[in-house]
């Protein structure tokens, strides 16, 4: 009897040890509009999520949720999370924006990170890349490498994170190649392969034979590649699978410094609501390789524009500028407020074409 009472005794202290153990264990979520597997947006997210794992090991648990619609699905997948018992959970995509602050205002408890938006409150904070940085090389890059002076974009939504990477982008090209054309069609979509392949091609059907993209998938990449003698970029990605065929150079995406940061903070108890705009000069955009079919002296100059945007020495959206209307926007050597930048609703002079409702 005295020893089924020990035995007994040490099962229930295990089983307490162990509990408690589970408790002490932070379980971060994330909240994807894509698939992992989408080689772009979601992809690099999850490299992130990745890193926190590597990074603290058993003292925390992660789960993920993919492919989530915007809108009423995704407070649902929130909702379900922090029931499950997250404690912190990164919302991926802006219209996510919304969802994060009602499920938010259920779970004071429960800390929330949501990328590209602007809406916070005690238990939201905001994150975002300043993607533009890197639209502006690749803006000088197409601009030098054209021959038929069009370029392709092929825009998510008009929201001012896409209309400041056209901007940024056009700027860049005109300014080495006065006579260059923007060609830009509205996918709607975040990732679905078909229509921006689709859209890839209505472009170079068009005369473009450069394709620019703020959509998270590799086809337009594969539509270029099928085409022939076009060129394109990785998005959010490297998107490496098409450095011998049209890709010449990369936005990436890099979270993981971020969510190992905002992790530790939740550990730590030091975490606040906070606003993170960060670009080259931090790391969170990075500069994909630049290839061999780019000449070298235009990889020269994107570098050497990158190293000044990094340093601080250079911004992308520096006067001289005015609106499409024609109207001053910057004057000469101003530089556009972050204000005007995060609200952007304008395309600047040159750009041809309205922004949709």
């Amino acid at each position: 009897m005295k020893l089924t009472k020990l035995l007994t005794t040490a099962a229930l202290a295990l089983g307490l040890a162990t509990g408690a153990m589970a408790q002490d264990k932070l379980k971060v979520g994330f909240v994807y509009v894509g698939p992992v597997g989408d080689g772009g947006w979601t992809y690099e997210h999850d490299k992130g999520r990745l890193a926190v794992e590597a990074e603290f090991g058993d003292k925390v648990e992660t789960v993920f949720v993919e492919s989530v619609p915007e809108g009423p699905d995704a407070e649902r997948v929130m909702t379900q999370m922090a029931l499950d018992g997250a404690k912190l959970i990164f919302t991926t995509s802006f219209g996510f924006m919304d969802p994060t602050i009602n499920v938010a205002a259920k779970f004071p408890d429960v800390k929330f990170e949501h990328a590209t938006g602007y809406k916070r409150v005690d238990n939201v904070s905001t994150y975002s890349a300043r993607f533009y940085e890197g639209r502006a090389i690749q803006g000088h890059i197409a601009g030098k490498m054209t021959e038929t002076n069009i370029i392709g974009y092929i825009g998510s939504y008009p929201i001012p994170e896409v209309i400041r990477g056209i901007n940024s982008a056009f700027i860049h090209a005109r300014k080495v190649n006065p006579d260059v054309q923007f060609k830009i069609v509205w996918a709607y979509t975040w990732f679905d392969p078909a229509k921006e392949a689709d859209a890839a091609k209505v472009l170079i059907e068009q005369g473009a034979d450069v394709i620019l993209q703020h959509t998270d998938s590799t086809a337009p990449l594969a539509a270029a590649a099928e085409a022939g003698n076009i060129i394109g970029f990785g998005q959010a990605s490297d998107m490496g699978e098409y450095a011998d065929g049209p890709r010449v150079s990369s936005i990436i995406d890099n979270w993981a410094p971020y969510y190992i940061a905002r992790t530790r903070a939740v550990l730590d108890g030091t975490w606040t609501s906070t606003d993170t705009w960060d670009g080259i000069g931090p790391g969170m955009v990075g500069i994909g390789e630049i290839t061999d079919k780019v000449p070298a002296d235009v990889k020269a100059e994107a570098l050497a524009m990158k190293d000044a945007i990094a340093k601080g020495e250079y911004h992308p959206f520096t006067g001289p500028l005015n609106k499409q209307d024609g109207s001053v926007w910057l004057a000469d050597g101003e530089v556009a407020d972050d204000g005007t930048l995060l609200g952007m609703d304008f395309y600047v002079e040159g750009l041809e074409g309205t922004i949709p409702n």
